[in-house]
C-alpha cells in the first residue's frame, strides 16, 4: 500500500525519509529516524513496534542485515511485513515478506534504500532510486519530492493518492524537519507547498535551535529575526550550516 525512501545526503550530513501511501496518515506511524543512529520503515502490513525496535539493534551496534534478521525472524506476521532499514553511515537492508501485495520489492544501493508493495510496478521503486541517486543538484528535501514524483509517474500505490510524509534528521537529538498530509487528493503536491511555506519562516527560525554547539540556542530576539530575513526562502540545511549573526 505504500512506498519509500530513506536517504543519506553525504554533503549536507543530512538523512531524510520520504512515504506516500494510499493509506491515511501513512507518516504517523511508519517511518523513525534517530541522530548518528539511522532510519527505518514500516510497511505492508505495518508492525509500528519494528521502527523502534529497529533504532534500538542500530543503537547497539547491529548491521540493518542483522537487524532485519532479528526482527523478522521474531514476528509470526513476516510473510506480510515490508521493512527496510538504513543505519546512520549509509548501509541498508530490507525485507519484502512473500505474502506482501504485488509489485512488492525493494532495492538499495549505499545512501539510498527504497520499498514499496501494492505498487503499479516495479519502476515505481526503481524510478525512484535512480531520481534520487542523480539529482545530486538539489538539497535533501526537493531531492526527496523529485524522487517520489517520479515514483508517483511511474504509477505509485497502485489503488491511487492519500497521505506523505517527509522527515529529515540531522545530528540534533530532534527532527531537523518533519512534515506530513494525512488525507489530500494530492499528498506530494501538498507536501511541496507545506515545504514552501516553512521556508518562509519555520525553516530559518528552527536553526536558531539549540545543538551540541550552541546548547542555548539563539535566544536574542533581534538575531532570531535578522536570521530568518536572512535566510528565509533558503532550502533547509545542517544546523551546523547557520552562521549567528
Amino acid at each position: 500500500m505504500t512506498w519509500s525512501i530513506i536517504a543519506r545526503d553525504p554533503d549536507s550530513g543530512l538523512f531524510g525519509i520520504a512515504i506516500a501511501s494510499r493509506f491515511f496518515a501513512v507518516g504517523a506511524i511508519c517511518p523513525g529516524a534517530e541522530a548518528h543512529v539511522g532510519g527505518v520503515c514500516t510497511q505492508a502490513l505495518m508492525n509500528p513496534v519494528l521502527a523502534p525496535r529497529s533504532l534500538a539493534l542500530l543503537r547497539e551496534g547491529l548491521k540493518p542485515a542483522d537487524v532485519c534478521n532479528i526482527l523478522i525472524s521474531g514476528d509470526e506476521g513476516a510473510a506480510l511485513r515490508q521493512l527496510h532499514v538504513m543505519d546512520w553511515h549509509g548501509r541498508a537492508a530490507g525485507h519484502t515478506g512473500e505474502d506482501c501485495i504485488d509489485w512488492c520489492g525493494h532495492e538499495y544501493e549505499h545512501d539510498i534504500s527504497v520499498a514499496g508493495n501494492m505498487l503499479a510496478g516495479p519502476a515505481v521503486v526503481a524510478d525512484t532510486l535512480q531520481t534520487f541517486s542523480t539529482r545530486t543538484d538539489l538539497p535533501i528535501v526537493e531531492r526527496l519530492l523529485a524522487a517520489m514524483q517520479a515514483g508517483e509517474a511511474a504509477g505509485g500505490d497502485k489503488r491511487g493518492k492519500q497521505s506523505a510524509a517527509i522527515l529529515v534528521q540531522g545530528d540534533e537529538p530532534y527532527p531537523r524537519f518533519s512534515i506530513r498530509t494525512d488525507d489530500h487528493e494530492d499528498p506530494l503536491a501538498e507536501l511541496r507547498r507545506l515545504y514552501d511555506v516553512g521556508r518562509q519562516l519555520s525553516i530559518p527560525f528552527s536553526s536558531c535551535f539549540p545543538t551540541a554547539e550552541r546548547p542555548y540556542g539563539i535566544y536574542d530576539r533581534a538575531q532570531i529575526e535578522t536570521i530568518v530575513e536572512r535566510d528565509k526562502d533558503k532550502p533547509l540545511r545542517s544546523m551546523a550550516d547557520t552562521q549567528p549573526v
